[in-house]
């Protein structure tokens, strides 16, 4: 998707750079596909505010994703490329044969018009989704499942792939987008391509306004707070700081938090790079 830069006609314009929407193709969602979405504003069910930063932001009704894609040897036809506020990929709505529409994560060069199919004995292009069993060595897949049946977990962000990088048995090699290697099940499914949108990370906001109407409220440093408030917090004008760190006092930045107990660990080959 192109990207919009704006004449510096305001201080908010200076700066902005955000999507030109240019490979949308329908302006309403699909009714049928529609759930409403509750605002918590970050508040429990005292009204005790248990998140921070959270609150506003425009109304929104989500969009229901078929991450399974378990309508297997039906072939679909893509109707229209669509915005979701809830993530920063496209969706596509498909048309089934049978009168069904199921919404997918719309794959980088999607057209509407064309098929696309799930299953056994599906040919590897953009859009369909196979079992790991089935993909070619070195293809660009994403929406990857962790276990068979359970829907896609991994890869579903704006711009992101996995690569297919070989067979050991009952499981197949990935590299992940954060540079992991790790083993999964080859009785998993996997999309081909990669995820549309590609140039979300370029996007610049401008203005804070943007970020509220997001639902993100400003956002105060540790570094500016009082030591009562943070650990990071005090010091004389701006001597302050020392080790980066939560609220809570968990360090940050390259600090591991992930379980060395965690039974999945045994499934990654090599960790994600620093």
């Amino acid at each position: 998707m192109a990207l919009k830069k704006y004449k510096p006609t305001t201080s908010s314009q200076r700066f902005k750079v955000i999507s030109a929407f240019d490979e949308i193709t329908a302006a309403k969602p699909e009714k049928s596909l529609l759930a409403p979405k509750k605002r918590t504003g970050g508040r429990n069910n005292e009204g005790k505010m248990t998140m921070r930063y959270l609150g506003g932001g425009h109304k929104q009704r989500y969009r229901i994703i078929d991450f399974k894609r378990d309508k297997e040897g039906i072939e679909g036809t893509v109707k229209s490329i669509e915005y979701d506020p809830n993530r920063n990929a496209l969706i596509a709505l498909i048309f089934y044969p049978d009168g069904e529409k199921r919404y997918i994560i719309a794959p980088h060069g999607l057209k509407v018009g064309q098929k696309i199919v799930s299953g056994k004995n599906v040919a590897p292009e953009i859009g369909n989704t196979l079992y790991l069993s089935e993909v070619p060595f070195g293809t660009i897949i994403h929406n990857i499942e962790l276990r068979p049946g359970q829907g896609a977990k991994m890869a579903r962000s704006a711009g992101s792939y996995a690569q297919f990088m070989s067979r050991e048995g009952k499981f197949a090699i990935l590299k992940l987008p954060s540079g992991e290697t790790r083993m999964v099940l080859q009785t998993c499914k996997v999309s081909i391509g990669m995820v549309s949108n590609v140039d979300h990370s370029l996007e610049v906001s401008g203005k804070a306004g943007r970020n509220r109407w997001l639902g993100r409220r400003p956002r105060t440093r540790g570094v500016a707070m009082n030591p009562v408030d943070h650990p990071m917090g005090g010091g004389e004008g701006k001597a302050s700081g020392g080790l980066p760190r939560s609220r809570t006092g968990v360090p940050a930045k390259g600090y591991k938090t992930r379980s060395k107990k965690k039974d999945t660990n045994k499934y990654i080959i090599e960790r994600r790079k620093k």
